[in-house]
C-alpha cells in the first residue's frame, strides 16, 4: 500500500486530490494538513511514503514544510505542486529537498505520473518546468562558453520532445511508444541529447537546478 500525505489549506483542492489518488490501486490517503506546521507533524506521526505539499500554504509556506519534513522524515518523498514555474522558484524548491514539481495548472494530468516517478526515487518535473531548468542550464554555459544560449540552439525539436519526457521520468521505451518511435531510436535521442548538453546523466541537469543563482 502506497501511502501518501496532503498538504493544501484549500479543503476542495484535497478532496480533489484525494479522489485522483485513490483511484489507483494500492493507493491510500492517509492524512491531510491545512497549514505548515500540521503538514510537519502529520508527516512525523505518519510517515507517509510521499508528502505532496502546496508551495504556498500559510505559515512559512510549503518550502519550510519541505525542509522539515526531508529532515524529519527523510524516509518521505516530498512533491511539491505551485502555480510558479520560475528559476528561482525551481531553484529554491530543490534546494529545500523536493524530489518533482507539478505545475497546479498540469495536476489532473501529471499528479498520478509525478507519484510514481517520485517513489522510484527518480525526480520529476512537468514539461515546463523541466524547459526552465534545461534553459537557465543552456544559459550558463553559454556564459561560460561551453554552449550556445537556447535549447533551440542545441537541440533539435525532437531532442526537447525527448528530453522532457525523460525528466517527466518515463523510460526510454516509454518515450518510445509516447512519440511513436523504436526504442532504439528513442536511446539514440537520450544519447544525442547528453552529449550535446555536455552531461553524463539526466541526474546531472537536475543537480544543475540546485546550483542556478
Amino acid at each position: 500500500m502506497l501511502r501518501i500525505m496532503l498538504a493544501d489549506d484549500h479543503h476542495v483542492i484535497r478532496l480533489g486530490l484525494r479522489s485522483l489518488l485513490e483511484r489507483q490501486p494500492e493507493w491510500k490517503v492517509c492524512g491531510e494538513a491545512a497549514d505548515r506546521r500540521e503538514a510537519v507533524e502529520m508527516a512525523a506521526a505518519l510517515m507517509p511514503d510521499i508528502a505532496i505539499v502546496d508551495l504556498s500554504m500559510p505559515g512559512l509556506n510549503g518550502l519550510e514544510a519541505t525542509r522539515q519534513i526531508v529532515e524529519k522524515v527523510p524516509g518521505t518523498a516530498v512533491l511539491i505542486y505551485t502555480m510558479n514555474e520560475s528559476k528561482k522558484i525551481v531553484h529554491d524548491v530543490l534546494s529545500a529537498g523536493a524530489k518533482g514539481i507539478v505545475l497546479k495548472s498540469d495536476v489532473n494530468s501529471s499528479v498520478v505520473q509525478a507519484v510514481e516517478t517520485v517513489v522510484q526515487g527518480k525526480p520529476f518535473f512537468t514539461s515546463r518546468v523541466a524547459e526552465t531548468v534545461l534553459q537557465a542550464y543552456l544559459a550558463q554555459r553559454a556564459k561560460e562558453g561551453k554552449a550556445e544560449a537556447t535549447a533551440q540552439d542545441v537541440l533539435t525539436g525532437r531532442e526537447r520532445e525527448v528530453l522532457q519526457l525523460l525528466a517527466e521520468g518515463k523510460s526510454n521505451k516509454e518515450v518510445a511508444s509516447t512519440l511513436g518511435i523504436s526504442t532504439r531510436t528513442a536511446e539514440t535521442h537520450r544519447a544525442d541529447i547528453m552529449r550535446k548538453l555536455h552531461l553524463k546523466s539526466l541526474s546531472d541537469l537536475v543537480r544543475y537546478a540546485f546550483e542556478i543563482n
